[in-house]
């Protein structure tokens, strides 16, 4: 069988998932009648929700006898990790680059990663018919990317093609060519990226590189087979990146991609991607072998996580209201479970035995493992999301610094340059737009500036600010960064919010809760508009008596509270402070409920 591995690489939002759904409706995988849904690869619904891919997918397609399959990854850097390791299953790897954007971060990062393990790209420019499409500059910036990144001859000799995802149409030359379909694409795929190199006469060897569970199948390792054959019911073994035995297990289940199903095999041959089950043990990086073989694959090495937040078990007054999954066991099991199948993560236990501590990529990671688990029906305690500084070999204090690259129109240029600065960022290139009056800003800023900041820059850009993040490397410590200028406003009482008494209290500052909203001592309702903290009490309700006062009574006119997601909540919250998450609510809250335990623990926290 003709086979070709391919992964399609890309900034967030550069069109990977649509031009799969485009190379897969036009090698007719689908039939002409099929209801197929937009962006068919982001298959669970947090991914569609947010229009953002979170795992890698790997799917397949067959054209003119050749079977090709094709791995949509993340664009999204706090998700790189999934990157990472899937690029060690495929030969060769298509560049979507978005044809006004231009190279982006996440761009360079997923390149670098690529040319380091000797992969050529094809490079296509999408959405080539955008109206502020500027086809040649970015040709022209890709070559510059290749250029710093150490291309060699040649993978700089790259071809290129023209295209739109959403069309379905590639072309090598945008003016002379007929806009009709993927052909060209296809075609470019055939020629230029070679089949897989693989021994198809030695012991079978094969490297897991993602890892799922299945309630009526067990765990299931996918990977590249890199040699020789596998058989349904074949005794292998799973040696680590030691080459110590993990376990023996008998093969259950071979299962291959077609198209957007995974079909049962009987055997399986070197070069083809496929999932194994029935390992107990076997994990992630491990390297799945016959018996007579004892040295394992070497398994690409993973960024390490920069950010870290504590996972606590939920000792709300509210608590076990909403959820079912309220014990530490059940937390630590999730949190073991999750960081088998996820390598980007990290989870330690920390002195108590009701906290743990999560250690990612970036706040947009972390959000999405809190949101997926609430959903399962847990509650849990979160704090602020904090950076893992470390030291270099003089002893001295290094933290992450990150490329950040801002296009925003001119006129807010100032203030976010200004705010930036303000979080010890520099400013490192400024560089206007052809189109229109937008200006491109590139920064190095410390992670730990960064933690909060994205609410504050869409409200200062009007929402029309674009910020892309990537991790650039430690740097020496920047020093100290102001944290949230205003207090808040903290609840002295248990019950329900009153609408009287919230009406009375909007003067203070904006609330965060609606009247009718149970609430706790300690638990925060709103943003003071001073920089102190202040206690009231939403509970209060007006005095009624039978005497009739002077004047009408006076209308309750309440502000629409701030609500606040997951990921602004996170960024809102100070040291001291918790996001409680449960399957229906987010509520913030103070650490410590009691106020004079608080007020004597003050001195403790801020140092």
């Amino acid at each position: 069988m003709n086979l070709r591995n391919i992964a399609i690489i890309a900034h967030v939002d550069h069109g990977k998932t649509t031009m799969v759904d485009g190379l897969l409706k036009q090698s007719g995988t689908f039939r002409d009648n099929q209801k197929v849904a937009e962006c068919v690869m982001d298959s669970n619904d947090l991914e569609r929700e947010r229009g953002i891919t979170i795992l890698s997918k790997c799917t397949s397609v067959n054209w003119q006898g050749t079977h090709i399959n094709i791995v949509d990854t993340p664009g999204h850097a706090d998700f790189g990790g999934e990157v990472e390791r899937i690029l060690s299953m495929v030969d060769g790897v298509v560049l979507l680059v978005d044809s006004s954007e231009g190279p982006m971060p996440q761009t360079k990062f997923v390149l670098g990663k690529a040319l380091k393990i000797g992969l050529n790209p094809i490079v296509v420019i999408n959405k080539a018919d955008k109206a502020d499409a500027r086809v040649d500059e970015v040709l022209d910036e890709v070559f510059d990317l290749f250029v710093s990144l150490n291309a060699n001859d040649r993978q700089l000799d790259f071809p290129v093609l023209y295209a739109s995802g959403r069309n379905g149409w590639a072309v090598k030359d945008l003016d002379k060519d007929e806009k009709k379909d993927l052909t060209p694409l296809f075609e470019l795929i055939l020629s230029y990226v070679k089949e897989p190199d693989c021994q198809p006469d030695e012991p079978f060897k094969m490297l897991a590189t993602t890892l799922e569970a299945d309630k009526f199948v067990g765990r299931i390792l996918t990977g590249k087979i890199q040699a020789g054959k596998i058989k349904v019911s074949d005794t292998i073994k799973a040696l680590n990146a030691e080459n110590n035995e993990v376990e023996r297990f008998r093969v259950s289940k071979i299962l291959a991609y077609r198209g957007l199903n995974r079909e049962s095999l009987t055997e399986a041959a070197a070069g083809d991607i496929v999932a194994l089950a029935g390992a107990s043990k076997a994990t992630v990086a491990d390297t799945l072998c016959a018996l007579e073989v004892s040295e394992s694959l070497h398994a690409q090495p993973i960024d390490p996580p920069t950010l870290a937040m504590s996972f606590s078990v939920n000792d709300s007054p509210l608590a076990g209201r909403e959820g079912d999954k309220v014990t530490s066991r059940m937390i630590w099991d999730r949190l073991c479970k999750e960081a088998e199948g996820n390598i980007a993560l990290r989870i330690s236990r920390t002195d108590s035995t009701d906290t743990f501590e999560v250690a990612g990529r970036g706040e947009l990671q972390l959000g999405v493992l809190i949101e997926t688990m609430r959903r399962e029906g847990f509650e849990l305690s979160i704090s602020r999301p904090r950076v893992l500084m470390k030291k270099d070999e003089n002893g001295q204090l290094l933290e992450p610094v990150e490329e950040v690259v801002v296009d925003v129109d001119e006129e807010f240029s100032g203030v976010v340059v200004e705010k930036i600065g303000q979080r010890r960022g520099e400013l490192i290139e400024m560089i206007p737009s052809q189109v229109g009056n937008k200006v491109r800003l590139i920064f190095n800023a410390p992670s730990r500036g960064l933690i909060g900041y994205h609410s504050e820059f869409l409200t200062d850009t009007r929402g029309t600010g674009v910020m892309n993040r990537l991790f650039k490397a430690y740097e020496p410590y920047k020093g100290d960064i102001d944290s949230r200028r205003n207090g808040v406003l903290i609840s002295s009482e248990s019950g329900t919010a009153i609408a009287y008494s919230l009406w009375k209290l909007q003067d203070r500052g904006p609330m965060f809760i609606d009247s009718g909203v149970p609430v706790y001592t300690g638990m925060i309702i709103g943003e003071h508009t001073k920089p102190n903290d202040l206690e009231v009490n939403p509970t209060k309700a007006k005095q009624l008596t039978n005497i009739r006062a002077a004047g009408k009574d006076e209308a309750i006119d309440l502000i629409p509270p701030r609500k606040m997601s997951l990921e602004q909540g996170l960024s809102y919250i100070q040291e001291d402070e918790l996001l409680e998450v449960t399957p229906k609510s987010l509520r913030l809250r103070k650490r410590i409920l009691d106020p004079i335990m608080r007020k004597r623990s003050k001195p403790e926290i801020m140092a």
